[in-house]
């Protein structure tokens, strides 16, 4: 936009100035040799004047010459008799000469310059007083007028070039920021507001961009607000059904309602959860994996130990940062350890591991449970909800989720993620 009102003044300034600037030079051009045709009109009529007073003084030569000597102009008098005075080339059968004898004086272009001719009546005849100028004197002045009237219009289109700068800086900037703030609401950052600054229109834009993001921030605490009425209306049912598994004589059909309940609580619980996570996802969100996979473990150690389980972690020197929010990677962290918990029996042994590679950190969680570990978390009473709330995670920041199998049996579960800014 900046560019475009540029060229837009630019382009309207240079049409005014040209439109100034050519007419001015010719009328300057016009005017040089009007001021010029004009004093060889006034030098021939003093010379006129001369020979009429001194036609028969034999001094009149000289008088003619040393008028001649001080202008710019070449005067000739050609007498009557045919007698050529001053420093001119014009003889008695000169074209000019004969018709300036009929009386008429007169002014015309000529091949090398301007040219006037007065005639003179004597006694003797018509004499003619001829002066010329030459193309030099009829454009004197002329180029340095023209260059002060160029250099006059190039400064005016500096300053409109200037103005123009300016003038899309302060209609853009505004534009930009609210292009900004509207990428940072795209990206979750709910409590971004865009400045009430530029013109009146940016303003308005500015100000309904703001109500929009007030209005995305209501629905947002209400939708949660209703999610978490949810969670206490759906725990109850699923209470009443433990309650109800409990009374169920068959050993073999309670277990396996046991696990279906369970299943049932776990989703509930996740679902919950993940809609009640705020929007965290930040343009600048980053955080150490290796620091929050530490606290993590050391969160879930004493559970494993309860269990009998061998929880083993292995962590790089030095920090790893990683473009996610602390919150999101300890909840994926979570979720990751969890999925060991639930579904492999107590007493299997698993590990967390944070590993550097090229332009990446990686997160394993693998298990030496009994499972294939090729779907892990997906089958017969297993939604695999946890590991698609890692994907929607981890996905945002550029990572992505690897399941495979571990090579003595149990599955592995990797997430792989950018190094961060400030590595």
């Amino acid at each position: 936009m900046r560019r475009r009102i540029g060229l837009l003044v630019a382009a309207t300034t240079s049409a005014v100035v040209l439109a100034f600037v050519i007419p001015l030079c010719l009328l300057v051009r016009n005017m040089a040799e009007d001021r010029a045709m004009a004093d060889a009109d006034q030098e021939a009529r003093n010379i006129a004047i001369l020979v009429s007073s001194l036609h028969d003084d034999p001094t009149l030569g000289d008088v003619v010459a040393a008028v001649d000597q001080r202008s710019p102009a070449t005067s000739t008098v050609v007498l009557a008799t045919g007698t050529v005075l001053g420093s001119g080339k014009v003889g008695a059968k000169n074209p000019d000469v004969v018709k300036g004898r009929t009386g008429s004086a007169f002014t015309r272009e000529t091949a090398h310059g301007g040219r006037t001719v007065v005639p003179v009546v004597t006694s003797d005849g018509t004499d003619v007083v001829v002066t010329d100028v030459t193309d030099a004197q009829l454009r004197r002045g002329v180029a340095g007028a023209w260059a002060a009237i160029i250099g006059l219009g190039v400064l005016l289109l500096a300053l409109a070039s200037v103005v123009a700068v300016q003038l899309g800086r302060r209609i853009s900037t505004p534009v930009t920021r609210v292009a900004e703030v509207a990428d940072r609401l795209r990206e979750g950052e709910l409590g971004a507001r865009a400045p009430l600054e530029g013109p009146p229109e940016t303003q308005a834009l500015a100000e309904a961009l703001n109500r929009l993001a007030e209005r995305i921030t209501e629905l947002l605490v209400a939708e949660r607000a209703a999610v978490g009425d949810l969670s206490h209306r759906l725990r109850t049912p699923v209470t009443a059904l433990r309650i109800d598994v409990e009374g169920v004589d068959d050993e073999g059909l309670a277990e396996r309602l046991r696990q279906h309940v369970g299943n049932l609580q776990r989703s509930i619980d996740a679902i919950v959860n993940e809609a009640r996570r705020p929007v965290r996802h930040d343009m600048s969100s980053r955080c150490d994996a290796v620091e929050v996979v530490r606290e993590r473990v050391g969160f879930w150690a004493p559970l494993a130990e309860d269990q009998g389980r061998r929880l083993a972690i292995e962590l790089p020197d030095g920090p790893a940062p990683v473009p996610l929010d602390a919150v999101d990677l300890r909840d994926v962290v979570d979720v990751l350890v969890d999925n060991v918990f639930a579904h492999t029996p107590e007493g299997t042994d698993f590990s967390v591991t944070v590993r550097r590679e090229d332009h990446a950190v990686r997160l394993v969680v693998s298990d030496q449970g009994p499972g294939p570990g090729t779907t892990p978390r997906s089958g017969p009473g297993h939604t695999g909800l946890g590991l698609e709330i890692v994907r929607r995670t981890v996905e945002p920041a550029g990572g992505k989720v690897e399941i495979g199998a571990a090579p003595k049996g149990g599955t592995v579960v990797g997430v792989r993620l950018p190094l961060g800014p400030g590595d």
